[in-house]
């Protein structure tokens, strides 16, 4: 990683270079989703995407216990009493326009996962084209089911594209936190490591391994996730624009 070239920082996000690799760190203690995480996420990758010379992206995060522990409930919760209903559809619609853009990237999304990826943060994983993600510390797990928070019908369709069915049952109905050697097995996850150093290590030169041509990778995945973004565009707007959040 010595030459790693730093290009901007952002409030909650700051991008870097590996050689033709970008690295997307997601800079705050917990990285919670809400609406300036949204537009800031959506912005960059847009960036990253205009790069031609970017060949692959790893996204991943510098706290040492935290991935992304999802949605920012003390953002969320008040909004939803204070009927700030606006500004929650706003921002449910602009992580839908996150997903979509990750899962029609057209060069591969490795996700480097480095410690816990709860709720919207592991479901953002999922988006992604592969996971890696520590052994020794952090924790995979979808809390909804204790949140009263459904998925929508769109987090469904992609989470079940990496996530085994059987598995993703038994998480997402018991909300059982999960480690990465397990999912390493389930193969949920390409390789599990034991420390931040070989994760980062494992996931760079990965990536390094691609070098594709952005018209077929993108092709590939527009073909392969056709009906995933048809869910999305389709069936979650009923549940965002009517509020049906929450149970």
């Amino acid at each position: 990683m010595a030459n790693m070239k730093r290009q901007r920082e952002m409030d909650s996000l700051q991008l870097t270079f590996d050689g033709t690799v970008a690295i997307l760190t997601m800079c705050t203690a917990e990285n919670r989703h809400n609406p300036a995480f949204a537009k800031q996420m959506l912005s960059t990758l847009e960036e990253v995407q205009k790069n031609h010379t970017c060949t692959a992206l790893v996204i991943t995060a510098s706290d040492e216990k935290c991935f992304s522990l999802g949605i920012d409930t003390d953002w969320l919760m008040p909004a939803i009493q204070s009927k700030q209903f606006d500004d929650i559809k706003d921002f449910m619609h602009t992580m839908d326009a996150v997903f979509k853009t990750l899962l029609l990237f057209p060069i591969p999304v490795i996700a480097a996962i480095n410690g816990h990826a709860f709720g919207n943060g592991a479901i953002l994983t999922c988006a992604c084209d592969f996971r890696f993600m520590r052994s020794d510390k952090g924790f995979f797990c979808f809390p909804e089911v204790d949140l009263s928070i459904p998925f929508l019908p769109g987090m469904i369709a992609f989470v079940k594209k990496a996530v085994p069915y059987y598995r993703f049952n038994e998480m997402k109905l018991s909300g059982r936190r999960v480690s990465g050697a397990e999912l390493a097995n389930d193969h949920v996850i390409e390789r599990a490591f034991d420390s931040h150093e070989s994760l980062m290590e494992g996931a760079l030169n990965y990536a390094k391994t691609f070098d594709k041509k952005r018209s077929i990778f993108g092709e590939h995945k527009k073909r392969l996730h056709k009906h995933i973004i048809e869910t999305i565009d389709n069936e979650n707007p009923y549940f965002i624009d009517n509020m049906i959040l929450t149970v």
